[in-house]
């Protein structure tokens, strides 16, 4: 009886073969397949998500009364402080917008705030995103803007019809420009390789030489303003800067809230022109 010899070549040909065939496939044809694969398998991971969520009420269903009446308390007291909040915003915004008129000044976008649930993470070295339980049905749009009570959570990539894809503050994809708190002069922010399972971190460049940063002395970087973010949501902390190849400028190293690897729940700001 013979046998046939194996080939350690050939996985390695088969292999170099497809990734061929996948480079001359167009652009278009590998698009639409990406899109009606993740069209197929949204329901599938929207369903996994209502599962999670109906477990945790179940969950949270088994709690004694008095429990629920210490939370109940917590709440209330919560929600007085809200209030206080919503009062004092609504002074602030008629206080701006008579500021605005006075001085001729153009008014920033508005936005309506859409909050979504978090169904699936993709965290990588290489690229950090979140996929959210909505879409078209709810009226988001690519480039949108995405927040928590922390800052930045990054900005909507792709949009399919229940879901969407949110590229998060710390993927190296993302580019935008931040300002030192108290300051207004522009700074290079980029997501950093981030480990699966590490803190999440960015980079900075172009940063003034008088700017001092270290690990005793951090400095808050938020949104400058310019782009699809309104100004002054916090990015993160600049934990340490050293001199550029140019000796004109820093570059240095940004610390990212480290709930952004295990968010529930985000906002997204949609435009209103948008509508």
């Amino acid at each position: 009886m013979s046998s046939k010899r194996f080939d350690p070549s050939r996985p390695f040909l088969t292999l170099g073969v497809v990734t061929i065939l996948w480079l001359l496939i167009p652009i278009a044809v590998k698009g639409f397949t990406r899109a009606t694969f993740f069209e197929l398998t949204a329901p599938l991971t929207v369903a996994a998500s209502y599962a999670r969520d109906l477990q945790e009420y179940w969950a949270l269903r088994m709690h004694s009364n008095s429990d629920l009446i210490a939370a109940g308390r917590d709440l209330a007291r919560l929600n007085a402080s809200y209030e206080l909040a919503v009062q004092q915003n609504s002074t602030l915004h008629a206080e701006i917008g008579r500021l605005e008129d006075l001085l001729g000044l153009p008014s920033f976008a508005e936005y309506r705030y859409e909050h979504a649930r978090v169904v699936r993470r993709e965290l990588s070295g290489w690229w950090q995103r979140l996929v959210i339980r909505k879409g078209r049905n709810y009226g988001l749009t690519a480039g949108a803007p995405v927040i928590f009570t922390g800052g930045v959570v990054g900005r909507v990539t792709e949009v399919h019809a229940t879901t969407a894809v949110v590229e998060l503050l710390s993927s190296p994809e993302l580019r935008l420009v931040g300002v030192v708190e108290g300051d207004s002069r522009p700074i290079s922010f980029q997501g950093g390789i981030n480990p699966t399972f590490g803190p999440p971190v960015a980079l900075v460049e172009f940063v003034p030489l008088d700017v001092i940063a270290n690990r005793n002395l951090t400095k808050r970087l938020v949104t400058s303003g310019l782009g699809v973010f309104p100004p002054g949501l916090t990015l993160g902390v600049i934990t340490r800067l050293e001199l550029g190849a140019d000796a004109l400028f820093q570059s240095g190293e940004v610390r990212l809230d480290e709930r952004l690897s295990s968010l529930t729940e985000v906002t997204v700001l949609v435009p209103l022109h948008g509508d």
